[in-house]
């Protein structure tokens, strides 16, 4: 055996892949990086062109994954997800198990009629939320829900597969399947996924302290408005009638002092838009004027709120009793310690004219471990005493930058981001029916569809700009489906292929049906760890038309073990893309899909086999 036999193309390929799959086991290294450096040795090594090792990243499948992010988070950012969460937890209850068994078939129950990436990155935020709500680990239920958008195979459209498999049959003359052709077979693989997965499912909880240092990571908003009660101190205010206060600034009309409460933010109609009613909300400074119609968020007492608004014919249209502190959308609050050797020690916030210092409001004091809310002006500072401050939220993230000062606690724009939009729930509604609709009917291609959704989602505010829709795309997903694509033009221009369907027909043809079927559906399986579902279903489908044909049996169900092989792929976290999609948000490994994975697609395997048979005959 010659040097140039060795290392011929087919091994080179070869051992690449060997190498990639070692080092994705492994876990050491990021698996996009493994991916890339997998694309980049098949280039160097003359397998594939630059071209070809590029065009993964121009997938519509990649393209398609990118805006699913964009939507995902829009879904999760505008409370739509924890409305949708609620719901269904009230049908699960306090039941962890019945929650399991809902995810899995409300997942499926979508996945039958749309894209399984479609229905991940719609359904991930609202399990992640769901999770959050009952305080369980979602790393038990987002690769379930992964695997369980692979099980809908209820019609036709369900994954590429199935309609890869449509379009062999159609080019061989055979009778084309209908709509619902594949829904016993999809029956079969949900009541499979949802019993194994019901016990395996339990071995991703994780066991360890995943809690960030509590003292960076600061007290959450809730706690901050429980522990300086400022549910029972807050109030808006209608300015609903001519008052002495108009179109005067709030230094002119001196309310902090002769009502002893606060202005912090000032919202009203912006008369631009005469047919729709829109707001500007401003965090309320010493330039802010008031002016009719506008509408006050004030903290303070509720004697001086009622005097200040009898002052002034002013009305109140909050009770923060019934409907407590709101309004963290544009602006925040946060809580900020005093250091030693401040410069703002034994002096009272009135002199240090905070609002003008800092631009930001002092809504109340943690002075000498006693909570005041009231009067403080006049409190002079002490070192550790923690102010509770409120402004915008980039306003109170620049106090980091006045640590010779003050310490910030806590990551108010991370907070920020926490905030959910919820009068813009119902446009991300609209958005997602329409883009499902538009998916479901093919009007545009999905990959439109997608992508005109996620720019609405920028564009009617869902999500609050550009930035945040980009942050918000899980870039390591991205270049793992995309770097790992060239795999499947390799085998291609190797003949790695034609070797596998060679072998197939020589050693399995002459033994029986069912020997060649389980050849057909494991070499499928196994090929699809290593690259894309629809590349795999599109290399073995005219396989395994050609055996069913040479052996003068049907071809269903030899083709029906392409599509649900490359379909019930669960081992790899890059096979498919929704197991890409899960990976991060779990916070998985390889080795997690390889304990959970592997022995449901072996189950799985084993069961269709036997079944398909069943199901359409030889």
């Amino acid at each position: 055996m010659t040097l140039s036999t060795i290392f011929s193309p087919m091994n080179i390929t070869l051992i690449i892949l060997v190498l990639t799959a070692f080092f994705f086991m492994r876990g050491k290294v990021r698996s996009d990086l493994v991916a890339i450096c997998s694309m980049l040795a098949l280039v160097i090594f003359g397998i594939i062109s630059p071209t070809q090792a590029l065009e993964g990243f121009s997938s519509s499948v990649v393209i398609m994954m990118v805006g699913l992010f964009v939507v995902g988070a829009a879904i999760f950012r505008t409370g739509l997800a924890k409305m949708i969460s609620s719901r269904i937890l009230r049908l699960a209850g306090n039941s962890e198990n019945k929650l399991f068994i809902l995810v899995m078939l409300v997942t499926a129950a979508v996945g039958a009629f749309v894209s399984n990436t479609g229905t991940v990155a719609v359904m991930m935020p609202i399990v992640v939320s769901m999770a959050a709500s009952a305080n369980i680990d979602s790393r038990r239920y987002l690769m379930p829900l992964a695997f369980a958008s692979s099980m809908g195979l209820f019609t036709l459209i369900s994954t590429p597969p199935n309609l890869v498999i449509q379009e062999t049959l159609t080019s061989n003359n055979q009778e084309p399947l209908a709509f619902f052709s594949f829904a016993p077979v999809g029956f079969v693989c949900l009541t499979v996924g949802v019993v194994v997965l019901f016990f395996l499912s339990k071995l991703l909880v994780s066991k360890k302290d995943t809690s960030v240092n509590k003292d960076k990571k600061g007290r959450s908003l809730a706690d901050l408005v429980a522990s300086y009660n400022l549910a029972q101190q807050s109030y808006r205010i209608d300015v609903t009638s001519d008052s002495s206060l108009l179109n005067k600034t709030l230094a002119e009309s001196r309310i902090a002092s002769l009502y002893n409460i606060s202005i912090v933010k000032i919202v009203r109609r912006d008369k631009a838009y005469r047919f729709r009613k829109v707001y500007i909300e401003e965090v309320a400074g010493p330039k802010s004027v008031i002016m009719k119609d506008d509408i006050l968020y004030c903290q303070g007492d509720k004697e001086n709120i009622d005097r200040f608004v009898s002052d002034n014919n002013f009305s109140i249209n909050q009770d923060p009793a019934r409907e407590g502190f709101t309004g963290f959308q544009e602006s925040g609050i946060a809580e900020v310690f005093i250091m030693p050797n401040s410069r703002l020690i034994n002096r009272t916030i009135a002199e240090i004219q905070f609002r003008e210092e800092y631009n930001v409001n002092v809504l109340g004091i943690q002075h000498d471990r006693e909570y005041q809310m009231n009067e403080i002006k006049d409190v002079k500072l002490k070192s550790g005493d923690a102010l509770l401050v409120q402004g915008t939220w980039e306003d109170l993230a620049r106090l980091d930058d006045r640590q010779s000062d003050l310490v910030l606690v806590g990551q108010p724009l991370q907070e920020a981001s926490k905030v959910t939009l919820d009068q813009k729930a119902p446009i991300a509604a609209a958005i997602m029916v329409l883009m499902i609709t538009a998916m479901v009917t093919n009007v545009v291609a999905p990959v439109i569809a997608v992508l005109v959704a996620a720019v609405l989602m920028v564009v009617t505010g869902c999500l609050r700009n550009m930035k945040e829709a980009y942050d918000n795309i899980n870039w390591e997903s991205i270049v793992l489906i995309g770097a790992m694509m060239p795999m499947a033009a390799a085998f291609s221009n190797t003949g790695v292929d034609k070797l596998i369907s060679g072998a197939l027909v020589t050693y399995l043809g002459d033994v029986s049906p069912y020997a060649l079927l389980a050849g057909i559906y494991f070499c499928t399986s196994i090929l699809t760890l290593f690259i894309s579902n629809t590349a795999t279903a599109i290399l073995f489908a005219p396989i395994a038309m050609q055996a069913a044909l040479t052996m003068k049996v049907s071809p269903l169900p030899m083709l029906f073990a392409v599509a649900v092989a490359a379909s019930m792929c669960f081992a790899s976290p890059f096979s498919t893309p929704p197991n890409a999609l899960v990976m991060s948000a779990g916070r998985y490994t390889f080795s997690d899909y390889i304990k959970v994975g592997l022995p449901l697609q072996i189950i799985m395997g084993i069961v269709m086999v036997l079944v398909l048979p069943l199901i359409f005959p030889f």
